[in-house]
C-alpha cells in the first residue's frame, strides 16, 4: 500500500519521500521531508517536539536537536511558501509541537 498524501497543490508521496508542487518536484532535504511525512501522517493532529525528536534522531544523537528541528521545519515551510506568522499548512503550538492545518486526502 503505497502512503501518498495530498493537500492543497502539493503531492506527498511518503515511500518514494517526494514532494510535488502542480506535478513538478519540490526539492526539500532528508530531514524536513521526514519532518513532513510524520506530520501530514497524522494530520490534523498536534505532533509533539519530544515525539518528533524521538523519530527523528536515533538515541545519544549529540547536536542541538532543538535547533536542528526548528531549522527542519523552517525549511519545510520554505518548500511549501508558507509562514510562521500566518501558516496555511504547518501550525507552531509554542513548546508543544507541531500540524498540519491543511486538509490531507489520501488516494
Amino acid at each position: 500500500m503505497s502512503r501518498i498524501y495530498r493537500f492543497d497543490r502539493f503531492e506527498l508521496d511518503a515511500d518514494e519521500r517526494t514532494l510535488r508542487r502542480d506535478g513538478e518536484s519540490v526539492p526539500l532535504q532528508d530531514l524536513p521531508l521526514r519532518l513532513l511525512v510524520e506530520l501530514v501522517e497524522r494530520a490534523p493532529s498536534l505532533v509533539g517536539r519530544d515525539e518528533l525528536r524521538d523519530r527523528l534522531w536515533q538515541p545519544g544523537t549529540h547536536l542541538d536537536v532543538d535547533a536542528s528541528l526548528n531549522t527542519a521545519v523552517a525549511r519545510v515551510r520554505e518548500a511549501l511558501g508558507d509562514s510562521a506568522g500566518r501558516p496555511s499548512f504547518v501550525e507552531t503550538l509554542p513548546r508543544r509541537g507541531y500540524r498540519v492545518t491543511a486538509e490531507v486526502t489520501s488516494p
